[in-house]
């Protein structure tokens, strides 16, 4: 995608095939209020229907990130979760679990409990059942397919920080199921964190917006 006009193209036919605003925003690395912008400005709400506010959405801005030439070949994502790994390496000798933030930072959170030798945790965040109103009405949860959390102490994965919203809740879901967050890594952090609730954060990249106005 090289331009705003992609990804309105892009948020539409997600809208389509029944994604949230919130999944869409997942999809598309931006925040769950570009998400919605996106879609009303497709002129359809998920349901085919055109929106009557678009242009008097709030168009806040936001940096879309698109790191699909890594997401789509096998080895180019390897060596993107071995620098990750090599961030992390150095924070906690006790660490053997990393909990990959669902969906995009799973198969990135493998390649990395790969690369230290962890187990491997899931999380899927509030934010995928998020359509409007407070996303703290919606629950995230943990999948009972991968490692549990059990009074562990461990890493954070994720592909994108945009606001920051979705790694403070999980580090605070492992938290209150009795684990400890020893340090996060990202692809891309768009605020630059150095932490969130305490827990060190280590992206490989830092975008910094400069306003020269």
């Amino acid at each position: 995608m090289k331009n705003v006009d992609d990804l309105i193209d892009s948020a539409a036919e997600l809208a389509e095939h029944g994604l949230s605003k919130g999944e869409i925003a997942d999809e598309l690395n931006v925040s769950r209020e570009t998400a919605s912008w996106l879609v009303e400005r497709a002129g359809g709400n998920g349901d085919g229907s055109a929106s009557t506010d678009a242009d008097s959405t709030d168009s806040t801005a936001d940096i879309h990130v698109d790191w699909s030439a890594l997401g789509r070949d096998s080895t180019r994502l390897s060596y993107a979760a071995a620098a990750m790994a090599d961030l992390l390496a150095k924070q906690g000798e006790a660490v053997d679990l990393t909990v990959g933030i669902e969906k995009a930072g799973a198969p990135l959170a493998t390649a990395v409990a790969r690369e230290l030798d962890t187990d491997l945790g899931t999380y899927a965040p509030a934010k995928h059942q998020w359509e409007e109103g407070d996303i703290a009405d919606h629950g995230g949860g943990f999948s009972r397919n991968f490692a549990g959390i059990r009074d562990r102490d461990c890493y954070v994965v994720d592909d994108i920080i945009t606001s920051g919203t979705t790694m403070r809740e999980s580090i605070d879901a492992i938290r209150e199921h009795g684990g400890e967050p020893v340090a996060c890594a990202v692809l891309v952090d768009k605020v630059g964190y150095d932490d969130i609730e305490g827990v060190p954060v280590h992206s490989l990249v830092d975008v910094v917006s400069v306003d020269r106005e």
